[in-house]
């Protein structure tokens, strides 16, 4: 299989982390920020990051606050990316990354004072998104904060009910912005709507602190040179200019959140285990 081809079924995360960008959160650095001010981080607590990825957020975590990150990542060649970023930054002493599943939290040894989610639960269906939240429950220590920033939907329930009784597949004719957010991005993305989210918390046996919402900004070029700063910006619009398949679908996934804007969001939670 090509790269080209890669590109065109890749999930749309994944387009982006190939085009060069590192922030991939509906709210941008800046929800993100809002999000660490909320945890309160003090040195020596420890973090339980799920999607590691490439390490970046637990090497920017332990250097910054002083914590001790475990980071769950399912894939084996980011993991070993993860593992050779943190030796490069000297910190295999504070950040361990672990090669697992966040549907598997429970062989995950110890309780930890935070659970840190970004853009995870979106992706999962209801019963998915139940039995992380269960699962992050339970990692928590008495009165640990679980900290998540996810995609909203404003007040679109009626849609997102129809799109999961809709699989996504090439013949499928759905329509609206659940539907064309699922094609753009090759994830059969399930945003809720704040009132569903809180639910959903609480049903897990979470209490909600504290909750924030916004505008989704992550192809907003203004924003983007906030969150990358100037020179990473520069790459990464050099690379969608000079390779088509990345360029094909960056601009097929800006179409569709401008397009939806205001149906679209982001939502900060923090939440904690009574």
């Amino acid at each position: 299989m090509t790269k080209a081809t890669l590109m065109q079924t890749a999930p749309g995360h994944e387009v982006l982390a190939a085009a060069g960008k590192k922030y991939l959160r509906p709210g941008g650095r800046i929800a993100t920020e809002q999000l660490l001010e909320w945890a309160n981080f003090q040195p020596g607590e420890t973090v339980l990051e799920l999607a590691a990825s490439f390490g970046y957020s637990a090497i920017s975590l332990a250097q910054r606050y002083g914590v001790k990150v475990v980071g769950v990542e399912k894939k084996p060649e980011s993991v070993r990316q993860a593992r050779d970023n943190i030796r490069a930054a000297n910190l295999e002493n504070q950040i361990e990354i672990i090669e697992g599943d966040i549907f598997h939290l429970d062989a995950i040894p110890g309780q930890f004072d935070y659970v840190l989610a970004e853009a995870i639960l979106t992706m999962q269906s209801p019963p998915g998104k139940a039995k992380i939240l269960q699962g992050i429950r339970d990692c928590l220590k008495p009165g640990g904060k679980f900290l998540s920033h996810e995609l909203l939907a404003r007040d679109n329930e009626e849609q997102i009910r129809a799109l999961l009784k809709t699989p996504l597949n090439a013949g499928n004719p759905r329509t609206g912005v659940f539907a064309e957010l699922a094609q753009v991005i090759r994830v059969n993305a399930t945003p809720l709507s704040e009132a569903n989210w809180i639910n959903i918390y609480e049903a897990a046996g979470l209490h909600i602190e504290k909750v924030q919402t916004g505008a989704m900004s992550l192809l907003n070029f203004r924003q983007m040179f906030q969150d990358e700063g100037i020179v990473n910006t520069l790459r990464i619009l050099g690379n969608i200019l000079t390779r088509e398949p990345i360029r094909k679908r960056v601009l097929e996934m800006r179409r569709v959140f401008n397009k939806y804007h205001e149906e679209l969001g982001y939502i900060l939670i923090c939440a904690t285990t009574q």
